[in-house]
């Protein structure tokens, strides 16, 4: 497979893909590229249906430009706990708050927090900390925790210092699905009343019963796949003799 980085001309080839609707596999293929090259492409550049090539290619210029522009600056960035790759982590990053924000998260400043915080091992940060890894200012990340805090997605905490940080649970992901649920149940509801207004032997009617059945269905699926893998959340790393780390299972 090539070397390098992606060209101005793979990426039009994989908007072309995108628009074709192929898989990233296929996309991969035809370009002779990893699939995991082509996913992290497109999920930090506006996902699937946002993708343009142009933006794609001016995006990563300037972020190579500020690369460089802040490795001219000074020393290197402080090296990653346990071996990790400094550039891999923060394509991941990026990646994983496009992918916040296409979920629902349409403020870019809360996906990012979100991010920093949650790839933290300590899984907490300060607002001094927030405000150094992101290089914003002290109100940015003040007015987004604000919102976080209100919507339980991130939680306040004094560590031994008496610094306050902010956290994210291992239960964040179980209340994100339990809210999805209710809002789902709340879809359903809303459904069955149309069906009342409407008539249930109206093709109206019909179609909201329909949907109001559905919606019930998978709301009752969800709650149990829910509760049933609630537990995953609290698998634990355990240390190995060579330094790395396997899952530990239970709450402790």
């Amino acid at each position: 497979m090539p070397a390098g980085r992606l060209t101005q001309q793979d990426r039009q080839q994989i908007a072309l893909g995108l628009a074709d609707n192929l898989a990233y596999a296929e996309i991969a293929r035809r370009l002779g590229r990893p699939t995991s090259t082509i996913t992290r492409e497109v999920m930090r550049n506006g996902g699937p249906a946002g993708y343009r090539a142009e933006l794609a290619h001016r995006a990563t210029e300037g972020r190579a430009r500020r690369r460089r522009k802040a490795a001219s600056r000074g020393p290197e960035s402080v090296p990653q706990p346990y071996g990790r790759d400094a550039e891999a982590v923060r394509e991941y990053e990026e990646m994983f708050t496009t992918v916040l924000m296409q979920s629902g998260m349409s403020n870019k400043m809360m996906a990012r927090i979100m991010v920093c915080i949650y790839t933290t091992d300590s899984g907490s940060l300060t607002a001094a900390e927030l405000v150094a890894r992101l290089q914003v200012s002290p109100a940015s990340v003040s007015k987004a925790i604000k919102f976080l805090e209100s919507q339980a997605l991130v939680r306040r905490e004094r560590d031994e210092r008496r610094r306050e940080r902010y956290a994210v649970d291992d239960d964040l992901w179980y209340q994100s699905m339990i809210r999805s649920i209710r809002d789902n149940a709340q879809l359903a509801e809303t459904a069955r009343q149309g069906v009342a207004t409407l008539g249930r032997d109206t093709p109206a009617g019909a179609r909201l019963e329909n949907a109001a059945r559905f919606l019930d269905f998978v709301g009752e699926s969800l709650t149990r796949a829910t509760e049933q893998a609630r537990e995953v959340l609290y698998t634990k790393a355990e240390a190995t003799s060579d330094g790395t780390a396997k899952p530990e299972s239970g709450r402790g």
